[in-house]
């Protein structure tokens, strides 16, 4: 006989459970703005209302094109509760990509900050879901918006809804390095166990008090959320990252844990004023994006004297991580996967690779997505069924493991390059080049070449005013790699295209040498 029988609560219950038994703790945090968890409850409360209020029923789909805010965090979260489905946008992609997403998601509402109120306002007349859904913004009052404040003031405080496991929670876009961004989907039980299985993982506590750098709209931005909600801390929501203000940030509030891209944490070791603040309330911080070089490995950790754990994974689900305690003897590698997550790696032709050898990552996880919006054809690409009928993510990066179970990355799967029959991994001639005192940043992608089908060449940011010259740099670095990875020329620029999220945009590198000439080579 079973006696009690309590509902699988999920992220939303979680908010309310914690808004009755730590109402007056510290929930969030933007600029001078403070909410409590009471509070915080409350707010997300009118929020998931004033969806219904705008004819939103479960299920229906919520865009927001915001910067970082108070505002926006409790949106997201409100959404969450109303059983509704989030689909946050990256600020900084094009006014026809917002369309197309806009479009893609078939949302219902809009949400806006104040300066992408126009943004939106001129995609009404190439864009039926523009046109249709129904927007709220901040900012000043335009025609067709129904002013923030005023509609989340008119809702009740109080909100009884339930969601199930299999519902959608929100829809993560890809960020368009390897392709056409497609829609990630995930379930309210697969954001349960990013909260769950990443909290103990990434060592977050009841206390933590963890900052938000990144964008809200970016998948590791939501690892550090669901973690915090989930055991009950603090989120402090940075509007911009900025290094001086984030280490002032860090004093003042206590930090505890955060989330990070290389190029941040690079800066932050960079920063000479560090030491003038008071960051003995560090913790754990979490690295993830693109590989971490290893002098920065190092080197945070001991200037800040907290703990650094890199996690390698995608948005789709997969992930592993390098502990502390394993950072001194696997410190090239990326760790192992955790709690629940299992992966291997296939060679060629689909097959288990020996311990060593390189092929693609593939992984199983209960953070898995539950597919591409719409997309079955890319859902099946990514999809390999083994003999036993059980479904693995195609990671589309090249890694190997090593006798003890650590993966290392090689690259990228579309960013290797064949040159007259070999395979040459870009991130192996990256590692060389950065060995050189000149070379600030590099990014190796493949040109076509009528001998050899393509060729390396090195797309480099100078680290210094006066540095070698392009043909200098060739033949520096041709003397120091093998001969079939040899580069064909080195091109100077100010900077390299990244995402919002610090991921250098390889493919807008191919594009941009695919139609110029190539000078310095070799």
């Amino acid at each position: 006989m079973t006696w009690f029988q309590a509902p699988e609560p999920m992220l939303p219950d979680f908010i309310r459970l914690h808004g009755k038994w730590r109402a007056s703790r510290d929930a969030l945090v933007e600029g001078e703005r403070r909410l409590s968890w009471g509070e915080f409850e409350r707010a997300t409360a009118r929020a998931a209302n004033g969806l219904r209020a705008l004819g939103l029923a479960a299920g229906d789909r919520a865009v927001l094109l915001m910067d970082n805010s108070l505002e926006m965090a409790v949106l997201l979260f409100g959404i969450m509760r109303a059983g509704c489905v989030a689909v946050p946008l990256n600020v900084s992609i094009s006014d026809e990509a917002v369309a197309a997403m806009i479009e893609d998601a078939r949302a219902r509402a809009l949400f806006a900050s104040a300066r992408h109120l126009a943004r939106i306002d001129g995609l009404r007349e190439r864009s039926v879901a523009v046109a249709a859904a129904v927007r709220v913004g901040l900012g000043e009052a335009r025609a067709a918006w129904t002013p923030f404040a005023e509609w989340l003031a008119a809702q009740s405080p109080q909100f009884a809804g339930n969601v199930g496991p299999a519902d959608e929670c929100n829809i993560i876009y890809s960020s368009g390095t390897t392709g056409v961004p497609k829609g990630i989907v995930h379930t309210h039980r697969c954001r349960l166990h990013w909260a769950a299985d990443l909290a103990v993982a990434l060592r977050y506590r009841s206390d933590c008090v963890t900052l938000c750098s990144l964008g809200l709209f970016s998948n590791i931005t939501w690892v550090a959320m669901l973690c915090t909600v989930y055991v009950g801390g603090t989120l402090v929501v940075m509007q911009a990252f900025k290094t001086g203000a984030a280490l002032a940030l860090i004093a003042r509030e206590r930090i505890s844990h955060g989330t990070f891209v290389p190029l941040q944490i690079e800066r932050l070791v960079a920063d000479a004023d560090a030491a003038r603040h008071d960051l003995s309330s560090l913790d754990t911080v979490m690295c993830c994006g693109s590989p971490l070089g290893v002098d920065a490995k190092r080197a945070f950790p001991q200037r800040f004297g907290c703990r650094l754990i890199e996690l390698y994974g995608l948005t789709e689900g997969v992930c592993t991580i390098l502990a502390p305690e394993d950072f001194e003897r696997k410190i090239e590698s990326v760790g192992k996967p955790f709690l629940g997550t299992d992966l291997k790696i296939l060679d060629d032709e689909d097959r288990d690779a020996p311990v060593g050898a390189a092929g693609e990552v593939v992984g199983s996880s209960p953070l898995m997505m539950s597919g591409y919006l719409g997309r079955d054809d890319a859902s099946a690409e990514a999809t390999f069924t083994d003999d036993t009928g059980r479904r693995w993510l195609r990671t589309g990066d090249l890694g190997r493991l090593d006798e003890d179970g650590f993966l290392y990355i090689v690259d990228r799967k579309k960013d290797m390059i064949i040159s007259g029959g070999q395979n040459i991994f870009p991130a192996d001639i990256e590692a060389v080049m950065r060995a050189h005192p000149d070379i600030a940043e590099v990014a190796v992608v493949g040109v076509r070449s009528r001998e050899w089908g393509e060729t390396p060449v090195a797309v480099v940011v100078a680290a210094s005013a006066a540095p070698p010259s392009a043909h200098e740099l060739v033949e520096w670095t041709n003397s120091r790699v093998g001969k079939q990875q040899r580069i064909r020329a080195v091109l100077y620029r100010a900077s390299l295209p990244r995402n919002a999220n610090g991921k250098i945009l390889k493919r807008e590198l191919r594009r941009e040498l695919s139609e110029q000439p190539h000078r310095g080579e070799h």
